[in-house]
């Protein structure tokens, strides 16, 4: 990288106790049964479908927020062929992208944020946002540090859902892949529904790391210096929608950036293809 229903009331009838009785028998004996018969059913279904109810979860429960249909339409490509897409670790799902179905939720962690930084970030998820017709929601500022093995769920924090993308003015010191000429660093990881292996991949919790000094310099003493900055965090939200380096100087995906501002017509193609990712409720 350069990087949820409303409980409607009703009156049952009431059943004669004898049936009742008999019936919970019935179903506590075949219970009893189709575990004793069939652990590695329990195992591989049962057990991976509970677990996000369960205490000490390690992923949300299923399907929150998410929608019948995407919650809005990627712009027709531009045709180009002038991006690259991230490498699956899926040989049938060539492309792993976040779920259209559902808004991306962001925070920022402000520290040491150059002047105007919330502005040029605000206006660079807007433009993914155009590019990709992916939905972002901005749950505001957070006190969580980028970190190279970020948790995906974190309830204490964020609730009981996957974490939001952080986006993080940081330095060096904090975040070693910034030092020498990386002014930013960006990605996702991937969830997969427990016990669901054919169940698509979605990408989730990304975050992006930034140099607040070195950007700061750049804001400062640069005449394009804000449009500079935006293009930097662009390029990093690029990475963790799932675009990968392009070897072409004419898009802003390029690793070696040499005064592209904006998404080119190849960013734009491979935002667009990416934000026409599948829905998975299931996650």
């Amino acid at each position: 990288m350069h990087r949820r229903k409303a409980r409607g009331w009703y009156r049952k009838r009431p059943r004669p106790a004898g049936r009742s009785v008999r019936f919970r028998t019935t179903l506590g004996i075949a219970v009893v049964v189709g575990l004793y018969f069939t652990p590695a059913l329990f195992d591989r279904v049962v057990l991976p479908l509970a677990a996000p109810y369960l205490p000490g979860a390690k992923v949300p429960p299923p399907g929150y927020e998410a929608a019948p249909s995407p919650l809005g339409t990627p712009p027709a490509s531009t045709g180009s062929t002038a991006f690259v897409l991230q490498e699956s670790p899926r040989a049938d799902q060539p492309l792993v992208a976040y779920d259209p179905c559902r808004p991306v939720h962001y925070v920022v962690r402000p520290d040491n944020a150059p002047a105007d930084g919330d502005i040029l970030i605000r206006e660079a998820v807007a433009a993914a946002s155009q590019a990709s017709g992916l939905q972002f929601v901005y749950d505001g500022t957070t006190a969580e540090a980028p970190s190279d093995d970020r948790q995906a769920f974190q309830p204490d924090r964020y609730g009981k859902r996957w974490a939001p993308v952080l986006i993080a003015w940081s330095t060096p010191a904090e975040t070693p892949g910034l030092a020498g000429d990386v002014a930013g660093l960006g990605g996702s990881g991937y969830a997969q529904a427990p016990g669901q292996p054919l169940v698509p991949l979605v990408l989730a919790a990304g975050q992006v790391s930034l140099d607040a000094p070195d950007l700061a310099g750049v804001a400062a003493t640069r005449p394009d210096g804000a449009a500079a900055v935006r293009a930097v965090i662009m390029h990093e939200l690029g990475h963790v929608l799932g675009l990968n380096h392009v070897n072409d100087p004419a898009q802003l995906m390029s690793a070696e950036n040499m005064g592209v501002m904006g998404f080119a017509d190849g960013d734009r193609a491979g935002l667009a293809l990416l934000g026409a990712g599948p829905c998975v409720p299931q996650l």
